[in-house]
């Protein structure tokens, strides 16, 4: 029979991440601990949410990444990625944007649960590049075209 975890401690979500391969570095801010790691060169952090009965341990958890905007963010960004992908959310916070995802284990959930969310994530975080990239570039052709069309009605607009 599979042993069911149903709650999580800093020290064992290390070792989970560890074993899949991943640098971790656990931190504490205010009391508060969390987990930084990284995937694809894009770092992360691991928050731990709602307590456990067990001292030190966790009914969930949530992945977070958070980018630094430098200037102004196209409109519609967050809300197109929201619309379009499930199991993450993204959202803009101050001059941050923020992909989260939550992973709950409250029920009692399977090492191969835990694995599977750490997978579901770091693939998300490459949508995430592959995302934002693409959606930059869409937006300056977009803008290269209406530029484009407001000197053609100029030009006719002169004759």
């Amino acid at each position: 029979m599979t042993q069911l975890i149903a709650h999580v401690s800093p020290q064992s979500l290390t070792q989970a991440l560890q074993a899949a391969g991943y640098r971790v570095n656990q931190t504490e801010q205010n009391g508060i601990v969390q987990l930084l790691s990284a995937s694809q060169g894009i770092g992360y952090a691991v928050r731990f949410g709602n307590p456990a009965a067990e001292q030190g341990s966790y009914v969930d958890f949530t992945f977070s990444c958070a980018l630094r905007v430098q200037g102004e963010l196209p409109a519609g960004l967050a809300q197109l990625w929201n619309a379009s992908r499930r199991f993450a959310r993204l959202s803009v916070q101050g001059e941050f944007l923020v992909m989260e995802m939550d992973v709950v284990v409250a029920a009692g959930v399977s090492a191969d649960y835990l694995r599977g969310n750490l997978e579901l994530w770091d693939r998300l975080l490459q949508e995430f590049i592959v995302y934002l990239r693409d959606y930059s570039q869409n937006a300056a052709q977009l803008q290269t075209q209406v530029e484009t069309v407001d000197a053609s009605e100029q030009e006719v607009a002169a004759l």
